[in-house]
């Protein structure tokens, strides 16, 4: 019996840890992708402005980034990570499901960023565990896992698109809890074969006060300016692009969740692809490319009058920005150098929380023209690519 129960114990091994951490972020993301489909109904029945879509979008984001670097220190200062994983799965489903019931705008709002927290606690765990499996892959094994998160991007509004047409939002959001949950089921049973931190390398105080050290430099200062006005570009696009689709072209929700899927497949698979070009060829240079890419495509839609080939050039705009962010994350924690939880969490604090305010700007800008928010995240995008450079030189 000693001995069965040792084996059932015995660490996942490295291609089943990956599967098992793309599909606990799939399922943990589901609702956050859902939100991006959810705003333009909640919108409706609220009545609200495109400013006040953004702003709700953006208080989900900043308040879920609240929670990004104390998991990632947490993290670091734990061996059995497994039951902080688990932790997160029913900590996403309670709170997503309590926002279902909101009487009110700020109710809501806030009952959404407590939900986002739990999904946010996920990800400097799960990513600190994958990178020191794979200490040489750091951009592959940061692909590997956003896939996960990418591919709730595209079936989460996919389906949600298509619930819309029949169902109000609140039973929407309640149906999204189902993954969330269902993964913190199977999590009671996986979460003591996930792979424990090592007790010598737990971060001290003396690291940490390191660690804000080496970001406070004029080199870390530059790197989190180019990673936040990214994420401002790509937080822009999310936001205004499916209350574009059907507040100026017409699209119904199903067939706005149809190209914002198309745009995060896209992206998925480029993520994988990307991180392992980034590992071996340099971060930089497919930075700046996707990034390039992104704002010229962003930028051209303001030229544009022609629905089909606008909605076209929004999800590869879109894609672009999706398929860098595994180089982009491993950028940062080869800054950053060791206590990967710890890195991640702060980079992830500055891609949410910092980033957010792409929704808010698209959105101010949304209120007199929807077409020009995406001009403005076609300048955050070369502006990041100014930062990234400024740290290179």
């Amino acid at each position: 019996m000693a001995t069965q129960k040792h084996q059932t114990e015995k660490p996942l091994g490295l291609a089943a840890l990956q599967g098992i951490f793309v599909l606990g972020h799939l399922s943990n993301d589901w609702l956050p992708a859902a939100i991006w489909l959810l705003a333009p109904a909640i919108g409706l029945a609220f009545d609200l402005k495109p400013s006040e879509v953004g702003l709700l979008l953006a208080i989900h984001s900043i308040g879920a980034s609240l929670a990004y670097f104390p998991a990632g220190v947490l993290a670091d200062r734990t061996r059995l990570q497994g039951r902080l994983l688990l932790g997160t799965f029913w900590w996403v489903a309670l709170g997503y499901l309590l926002a279902s019931t909101a009487p009110s705008f700020w109710s809501l709002a806030i009952l959404l960023a407590i939900g986002g927290m739990g999904d946010a606690a996920w990800h400097p765990i799960a990513t600190g565990i994958l990178v020191r499996q794979m200490p040489k892959q750091r951009g592959q094994a940061l692909g590997v896992h956003a896939v996960g998160g990418t591919l709730a991007e595209v079936l989460s509004p996919l389906l949600v698109g298509f619930l819309l047409a029949f169902l109000d939002w609140r039973v929407v959001l309640q149906i999204s809890v189902m993954p969330a949950a269902l993964m913190g089921i199977a999590f009671l049973f996986i979460a003591r074969r996930i792979p424990s931190r090592h007790v010598s390398s737990v971060i001290s105080r003396a690291d940490l006060g390191a660690f804000i050290a080496q970001w406070r430099s004029r080199t870390g200062l530059l790197l989190i300016a180019g990673i936040a006005t990214y994420n401002m570009a790509l937080i822009a696009l999310m936001t205004m692009s499916p209350l574009f689709m059907q507040r100026e072209l017409g699209f119904s929700s199903s067939q706005t969740g149809m190209a914002f899927a198309a745009a995060m497949l896209a992206g998925s698979i480029g993520q994988p692809i990307v991180g392992r070009l980034s590992d071996r060829r340099g971060r930089f240079g497919i930075f700046a490319v996707g990034s390039v890419v992104a704002a010229g495509l962003a930028g051209t839609v303001v030229l544009l009058d022609a629905p089909v080939l606008i909605i076209s050039l929004l999800t590869m705009a879109m894609a672009a920005l999706v398929a860098i962010r595994s180089g982009v994350l491993a950028m940062a924690v080869d800054h950053a150098s060791k206590h990967e939880a710890t890195a991640l969490g702060f980079v992830f604090v500055v891609l949410d929380g910092v980033g957010a305010l792409g929704a808010v700007l698209a959105g101010l800008v949304g209120d007199f023209s929807l077409v020009a928010s995406f001009g403005l995240a076609g300048g955050l995008s070369l502006l990041a690519v100014g930062f990234i450079a400024t740290v290179r030189r």
